[in-house]
């Protein structure tokens, strides 16, 4: 049986699912929250911006979600995989994170994303939640 593809919902329901998240709405209508673990953000769906556009169209990119790493060289990892469909722009130069659009998650299966987002988590929760959680789930 071939594994789910990734889907945008599978986002929300991860990210949602870790302990101790807080989902940040904007005040603006969108739909584009921000998850976050003790005040720290390690998912959001960025509103359009000007580093992020169409090599074609000039036009902004309006689906892109960012995902924290845990280090400079496990997103420079992630980027020189030709297989994925991450990228970066300069304005993340030396951020660890790792950029994403919306209609590219199906390149990702539902498992490689949640470790994805797990490992985002894990990488801005506190050593006291993250222990905690790694103990709970038998990862440790």
């Amino acid at each position: 049986m071939a594994a789910r593809k990734a889907r945008v919902a599978d986002v929300h329901e991860v990210a949602a699912g870790m302990p101790h998240v807080t989902k940040w709405e904007r005040d603006d209508g969108t739909d584009r929250p921000v998850y976050q673990v003790g005040g720290k953000s390690f998912v959001f769906f960025r509103t359009p911006r000007p580093d992020a556009v169409d090599p074609l169209t000039g036009e902004k990119y309006d689906d892109v979600i960012m995902i924290w790493v845990e280090s400079e060289s496990e997103k420079l990892a992630l980027l020189a995989d030709d297989t994925t469909p991450f990228f970066t722009t300069p304005h993340f130069d030396g951020h660890p994170s790792i950029l994403i659009r919306a209609r590219d998650l199906s390149a990702l299966t539902k498992q490689e994303l949640t470790e994805l987002i797990q490992d985002a988590w894990l990488s801005r929760a506190s050593p006291r939640r993250a222990t905690t959680w790694l103990h709970e789930n038998r990862l440790s």
